[in-house]
């Protein structure tokens, strides 16, 4: 416990850039604030004012959890943040907390959990092996991004929202101006409303029916009157475009396999090592750029010695929380043995990723599929002219080169 914290004394202000980092290089100003303390205070390059920084991994788990800690009062405030804007729709579930919150994520549950992700998984599996089979008739080199990677997380979560094949395209053109800071507040925007304008029709038509989909789901939720249209479009913009974020999260996945050989060849040669090994990359892999959503505190509270004061915004960083050493010892080392693996890839708490056993599936389903059928592939290109997505709020390569 640091006493001059609590007794008032706050530490410096640390402006944290939007960097454009290459490959999988851990943020070096995270790293930085990691070292300076459990708890510091930053910047970031949009919004207003300064926020904590939470980075410990025992204490990211507290807050993420803590009801002291509010997501519905970051409507009222304007607060620093990395995206240039703030749009978020009327009852969207990231703004909410328990109750709400859990009355709506009670309305999808079924479609996210083991059950409906098993739903899913041979259409998944189908769709898979047509990429991988259009890719090996293509021949070499190819962009693994394109081929696969960004298809496949398209067509399983498109399955899972009852999405029609037709519409496919549109939603991931409209989940791409959504997740990119480099167009412009004004074109992120009506992509944002027309993608809600899309899932409100689509929601309408099914109030009464009795599919297993999530927009199904979410139509007879708002049928029966256990959530409002509004919440039910706010939460199915949120989780179309989490769907695609599998795309990033393969793509350094990928990368990462490709340019380090040796874990490629264990992974080829111990296929039973598998599961433990994506476990291993999702705590590893950088994720996004620097933060995602704040929270406000709603009361003074302590958090790693420093007192926290009500209406003082509040940040936690999963990805420092991955690289916690007492946690896991080691942690800039990809370890597939490492057991447990407690990482927060998914994040904490009631805000946890809905989409977390999905994901896992379809890198699992992805892993299988390249590693036993494309024997052979390798990065067409050196590391260093893979190119990554340069504005974006999710890191990943925008385009992954291959060649078998």
């Amino acid at each position: 416990m640091t006493a001059p914290a609590l007794a008032g004394t706050r530490p410096p202000v640390r402006h944290w850039p939007a960097l454009d980092l290459p490959g999988t290089d851990f943020d070096p100003v995270l790293a930085d604030l990691m070292a300076e303390g459990p708890v510091t205070r930053v910047q970031l390059p949009h919004g207003e004012g300064w926020a904590w920084l939470v980075t410990r991994y025992e204490d990211v788990r507290r807050v993420a959890g803590d009801p002291r800690f509010s997501r519905a009062a970051v409507m009222a405030k304007q607060v620093t943040r990395l995206a240039p804007h703030f749009i978020p729709e009327p009852g969207a579930v990231g703004f909410l907390d328990p109750p709400e919150h859990t009355r709506l994520r009670r309305s999808v549950a079924a479609a996210f959990g083991a059950k409906g992700v098993e739903r899913v998984r041979e259409k998944a599996r189908d769709r898979l092996a047509e990429l991988v089979d259009e890719l090996l008739r293509g021949g070499p080199p190819a962009d693994l991004t394109s081929a696969v990677l960004g298809p496949f997380p398209i067509a399983v979560i498109c399955e899972l929202m009852g999405v029609p094949a037709g519409d496919r395209h549109a939603l991931h053109t409209w989940t791409e101006l959504i997740l990119s800071s480099s167009h412009g507040k004004r074109i992120s925007e009506r992509a944002k409303r027309e993608m809600a304008g899309y899932f409100a029709e689509l929601i309408g038509r099914r109030e009464h029916g009795a599919g297993e989909d999530v927009t199904s789901l979410l139509g007879a939720a708002v049928g029966r009157g256990e959530i409002t249209r509004d919440e039910a479009v706010g939460l199915a913009v949120l989780l179309q475009i989490g769907g695609e974020a599998v795309t990033s999260n393969s793509g350094q996945l990928f990368y990462l396999l490709l340019t380090r050989p040796g874990l490629l060849r264990r992974l080829r040669a111990e296929p039973e090592l598998r599961p433990r090994a994506i476990d291993e990359l999702l705590r590893y892999i950088p994720h996004r750029n620097a933060v995602g959503l704040s929270r406000v505190a709603l009361e003074d509270v302590e958090i790693g010695g420093v007192r926290i004061r009500a209406g003082d915004p509040v940040y936690v960083s999963y990805l420092a929380a991955n690289r916690d050493p007492e946690v896991f010892p080691d942690p800039d080392t990809i370890d597939f043995s490492r057991s447990p693996n407690p990482h927060a890839a998914f994040g904490f708490g009631p805000h946890y990723c809905p989409g977390g056993i999905l994901a896992r599936m379809e890198e699992e389903l992805l892993t299988d599929a390249l590693l036993d059928r494309v024997p052979g592939l390798r990065l067409a290109v050196p590391p260093d002219q893979v190119p990554f997505r340069k504005g974006a709020l999710i890191r990943g390569p925008e385009a992954l080169p291959v060649t078998w």
